[in-house]
């Protein structure tokens, strides 16, 4: 698989539900350096599996939609919103946040990246439409 095939097959997995996500994309000695409106995170392949352990209790599923997915050499960048629906309500599903991504990929696997993320913002009108361009 090309770097841009590996991260859209890490991104249309089953997250929600399938708990050989982390071993299946993610390489042994990955790191995640995530700034979120949280703080900070540096995230290892362990924390990794504790994290979607826990997404995988709190959702039925989630998905994706890309606005860019743009690769160079060994390098995915990509700029996305997270959906979703709940346990709690599995018939609605709700935007999460907005995501921008930079993906190194080594030996066919996530090995680093370098995120950022914020809630999203339903009531921003000019905020839904950039992420309504699709530039694929």
């Amino acid at each position: 698989m090309s770097p841009k095939e590996t991260v859209l097959a890490f991104y249309n997995s089953d997250l929600a539900n399938d708990s050989s996500v982390v071993p299946k994309f993610f390489h042994k000695e990955c790191e995640l350096h995530w700034s979120s409106s949280q703080g900070f995170m540096l995230l290892k392949y362990d924390d990794l599996l504790d994290f979607f352990e826990g997404t995988r209790q709190s959702y039925n599923s989630i998905r994706f939609e890309f606005t860019h997915v743009l690769e160079i050499e060994s390098t995915v960048v990509t700029r996305h919103t997270l959906f979703a629906h709940t346990i709690e309500n599995p018939d609605t599903e709700i935007v999460l946040a907005r995501f921008s991504t930079i993906w190194e990929i080594k030996d066919g696997k996530l090995f680093r990246a370098y995120e950022i993320s914020q809630l999203a913002n339903e009531d921003n009108a000019q905020s839904m439409a950039s992420y309504s361009e699709r530039k694929i």
